[in-house]
């Protein structure tokens, strides 16, 4: 099976929406902690200017070393297929790569938040005999646009591999 998307032999990215998904995420969590845990310091009557700046301060520094690690990270991911395995990379500051052979693929799925469903991306998830057991998946190709075509690609390369081994 061919795919106009994701081409053998050459690397993808997820889409850029990844970025978005990932801020608004995180801002869902900012907003969370504003909430719940810094207004109620903040509202007690006798808390000095002096303290309120520096959580401001500290939670303005956290926003923007986090909105340069999502870029930073969404420029290190690429995925590539292969005739009998995939290969990925990723990270920022602890690198990680890996290569997946077709063989050893037990299980795809694709998995969908609220946020996702919105901006129309999927993860998908591989999981391997090897990592049967583990709760987290080989390997995660977040963020993919078509991820059914993604999906129905490695299930085709996971059974013409399959067939070539029998």
């Amino acid at each position: 099976m061919q795919s106009e998307h994701f081409p053998r032999l050459t690397p993808f990215k997820p889409s850029e929406k990844m970025v978005t998904w990932f801020i608004i995420d995180f801002f869902i969590l900012v907003l969370f902690l504003l909430l719940f845990f810094i207004a109620p310091v903040v509202s007690i009557p006798d808390v000095p200017l002096l303290a309120v700046a520096i959580i401001v301060g500290i939670v303005f520094v956290i926003v923007v070393l986090y909105l340069i690690w999502v870029k930073m990270y969404y420029d290190s991911m690429w995925y590539e297929l292969h005739d009998d395995e995939m290969r990925w990379k990723r990270g920022v500051i602890f690198r990680s790569t890996g290569i997946v052979p077709y063989n050893r693929i037990t299980n795809i799925d694709i998995k969908q938040g609220p946020v996702m469903r919105s901006l129309g991306i999927s993860t998908v998830s591989v999981q391997t005999a090897g990592y049967s057991g583990a709760a987290a998946p080989e390997i995660r190709i977040e963020a993919i646009v078509y991820a059914d075509e993604l999906r129905e690609l490695i299930r085709s390369l996971v059974r013409s591999c399959s067939a070539a081994g029998d």
